[in-house]
């Protein structure tokens, strides 16, 4: 028996698994707080890196699951950075996923021509961001086809865009729909009005706290057919918590 092929295909039980590791390269102490916040609650191990200097330092000590970088650095261009990482044989496997205020159509391209998987503009929320990473790992796991959240009875069908539960579909709200996906992957844990407007909404749109009230009423009239509308808890003086219902 080939040892090394034996090591490389065996498949760890789910509660040994490695954490997805994330390098953000970022110069912007905000930005990498608030992806840093996002990302570590949906279950990644982050490092970080504020210029092109550290990144080469945090790429010699472990390679990362993938790379957010952002393009304007203070001793190097993103975008040649990219493409060193894609030259090398070692780091060249690494998705990468750019960052950048830059808009034009020009602009994109090039970033995707550099070796870039995908390419973000600031402003952005962090629910766009998470999308965008999952989106990039399914295709490198080659999971596409299989694009569906579960929890509890509740099956969230991603590419479909409704909910399916005890065999039934139900259509949703967009709203509603970006909110159950937040919840279902954020399970357990209380959120409040600000943080749900600020991960579903995103920080880019003006919305009032009591919308989220609104929106909360509707997914609950959904759920309640269905005796599920008690996973949507809230938690009286902060927000509100997503839990299996018992």
């Amino acid at each position: 028996m080939d040892l090394q092929l034996d090591i490389q295909t065996h498949k760890l039980p789910p509660q040994q698994m490695k954490k997805r590791r994330i390098l953000i390269v970022e110069d912007e102490k905000p930005i990498r707080d608030m992806v840093y916040f996002a990302l570590d609650s949906d279950g990644y191990e982050i490092v970080e890196a504020v210029n092109g200097k550290e990144a080469v330092e945090q790429l010699a000590q472990e390679s990362p699951s993938l790379i957010l970088m952002d393009w304007m650095l203070p001793d190097v261009s993103g975008l040649e950075l990219v493409r060193r990482i894609k030259r090398d044989e070692i780091t060249s496997h690494i998705p990468i996923i750019m960052l950048t205020a830059k808009t034009e159509e020009r602009d994109k391209i090039e970033g995707l021509d550099s070796g870039a998987d995908d390419y973000i503009t600031k402003p952005f929320s962090v629910r766009e961001l998470s999308a965008r990473i999952r989106a990039v790992m399914r295709r490198i796991d080659g999971e596409e086809g299989n694009n569906k959240l579960t929890y509890g009875k509740l099956i969230l069908d991603l590419d479909a865009h409704h909910v399916i539960i005890e065999n039934d579909q139900i259509e949703v709200g967009p709203t509603e729909f970006l909110l159950l996906e937040f919840f279902m992957t954020h399970s357990d844990k209380v959120y409040s009005r600000a943080q749900l407007l600020d991960f579903v909404w995103g920080r880019s749109k003006f919305v009032e706290e009591r919308t989220v009230d609104v929106h909360i009423l509707r997914l609950r009239k959904l759920l309640k057919p269905y005796n599920c509308q008690n996973m949507v808890q809230t938690v009286r003086g902060y927000g509100y918590r997503f839990v299996i219902e018992k």
